[in-house]
């Protein structure tokens, strides 16, 4: 169980039931338990109902939905057809070679998640909102916990932003019009601005078990280098001096620090971490949706970590990018020593012991070769190698582990915040010495030289070393105009397709929807 105050308020016997994934249309309504004759009067029930917008979040990490379209179409993660597992009709190959399409089951599922969580988060708002106007409540305590969710809702409009590009805008609830219109890019830009400026200088400035998992000051603030570093393409015109100030904010707070050890923010027990700013909090019982080791891990890999169930054998790296890493780099790992933590697992695997080797071993070959993770991939279809690609070792899995993993998953994490402001520095002055030196901070904690300069192709490959199975590459990538290049098993793709289609059904259903460019 997570030691902090937030998380067991929301985790145990407080969670509200929402289900994330039903808001195929805007104008559906979430089921909700609480009503203004139950909730909120005092803190602990504002906190309580808070949780029922959080607890949106769960379905961020798992496999299928918005995080897997932004990692499967970067250049760091693939998930090949092996024989007879993992074509899923095609949709992974699609997605990896920038072909995907409208119809897509995943495409409608991000959507589907992220509005699921504008519209629980409206939901808790118009309820706080009706208390105030009825008098039931304290209009000054309620105000702090409206302007809370408000933030978490603009964080959910700017992975919409950035994924789908130009959305409908919703913020009412019960009077939510039936078919709300799209709203250009710079239009949501500029919304989720406002919002953030108006809410985040009232949010409580404490770091500790009270805001943990929470949106705080310095969340918005991380939100907001997010938002000015991007903004360039979100809207043509660069804000590089506004993310460099939001950055500053975390930075200057004195807060927050990079840590000693770079796997100490991904532990299984990592709510201890200097550098986390903003997690999801999973817990193996009681908020799960974190399936990595399902997901990247070999069938026999259970045998590594004493799993309780069998991994499926599907998400692993390019080999360009295993390879982007020096082998002194203590974030790469070492090749066949799964004993060292690294972002990876490669090489030859063995049993919990370390000693015996494991074997890929099948019902047409029980005893089956040696298990090797092998970095390069020999084909993404249909006849990807059971054992091609090196796997995501990142987050700790624990011996014994479940397949929903107690490690909270940093959305915002204080090294992302070193390496923005170095960027946005450097935009604006190439020859930046505090960019620089603050690259080399997180170099020097990976235990790799020194840059003597900064260009875009070595910044680029150091957010990707670094924020590696983050959620940010996508957008990286998109940011330094890579998005559209090849890679390996992927052709040079079209502009348009730096966004995701709006989905088919939602355009069916939404007349005043209009789709993205090329689909």
């Amino acid at each position: 169980m997570k030691i902090q105050i937030f998380s067991k308020l929301f985790l145990v016997g407080l969670l509200v039931a929402f289900s994330t994934q039903s808001c195929t249309n805007l104008d559906e309504t979430p089921f909700s338990e609480l009503t203004d004759e139950t909730f909120p009067t005092t803190e602990e029930q504002f906190i309580s109902a808070l949780g029922a917008t959080y607890t949106s979040l769960y379905g961020f990490a798992n496999h299928g939905g918005i995080f897997s379209l932004q990692e499967v179409s970067s250049d760091e993660i693939m998930i090949p057809q092996r024989g007879s597992d993992w074509f899923d009709g095609g949709i992974w190959l699609r997605v990896h070679r920038h072909q995907f399409t409208k119809d897509e089951g995943a495409v409608a599922g991000g959507w589907n998640f992220l509005y699921g969580g504008v519209n629980n988060c409206n939901r808790v708002i118009a309820l706080f909102e009706t208390l105030v106007a009825e008098g039931k409540t304290d209009p000054t305590q309620a105000a702090g916990f409206i302007g809370e969710v408000k933030v978490l809702r603009a964080l959910f409009y700017y992975w919409l932003m950035d994924a789908y590009g130009n959305v409908p805008i919703v913020t009412s609830f019960a009077d939510a019009e039936p078919n709300p219109p799209t709203k250009s890019r710079t239009e949501v830009f500029t919304f989720i601005e406002n919002e953030l400026k108006t809410n985040v200088p009232n949010l409580s400035k404490k770091v500790d078990g009270s805001t943990y998992a929470r949106m705080n000051y310095y969340v918005g603030q991380m939100l907001l280098a997010k938002l000015y570093l991007n903004a360039e393409v979100y809207t043509g015109t660069p804000r590089w001096s506004d993310a460099v100030a939001a950055c500053d904010e975390v930075i200057n707070s004195g807060l927050y620090s990079i840590e000693g050890n770079y796997f100490a923010n991904f532990n299984a027990r990592n709510e201890t971490s200097k550098e986390n700013i903003f997690v999801i909090p999973y817990d193996r019982n009681q908020a799960q949706g974190f399936n990595l080791p399902a997901m990247t891990l070999h069938y026999s890999s259970q045998e590594t970590f004493n799993l309780t169930f069998q991994p499926w054998n599907g998400y692993c790296t390019l080999q360009e990018f295993y390879e982007s890493y020096s082998d002194d780099d203590v974030r790469k790992g070492v090749y066949g020593d799964q004993k060292v933590r690294g972002n990876f697992h490669a090489g030859p695997q063995y049993k919990s012991n370390g000693v015996d080797p494991i074997l890929d071993s099948s019902a047409d070959d029980p005893g089956g070769p040696e298990l090797v993770f092998d970095p390069a991939v020999n084909a993404l279809e249909p006849n990807a190698h059971r054992q091609a690609g090196a796997r995501v070792g990142k987050f700790e899995f624990v011996s014994g582990a479940t397949e929903n993993l107690d490690n909270d998953f940093p959305i915002f994490r204080y090294g992302d915040a070193v390496l923005m402001k170095a960027e946005a520095l450097w935009r604006m002055n190439s020859g930046s010495a505090e960019a620089l030196t603050l690259v080399n901070q997180i170099r020097t904690r990976a235990g790799v030289a020194e840059f003597t300069s900064l260009t875009a192709d070595n910044l680029l490959a150091e957010r990707g070393r670094e924020m590696f199975y983050e959620g940010w590459r996508r957008q990286d990538l998109v940011r330094f105009g890579k998005f559209t290049a090849p890679w390996a098993f992927k052709n040079a793709s079209e502009a348009c397709k730096t966004l995701f289609p709006i989905p088919a059904e939602q355009i069916q259903a939404n007349p005043n929807l209009v789709q993205n460019p090329c689909f």
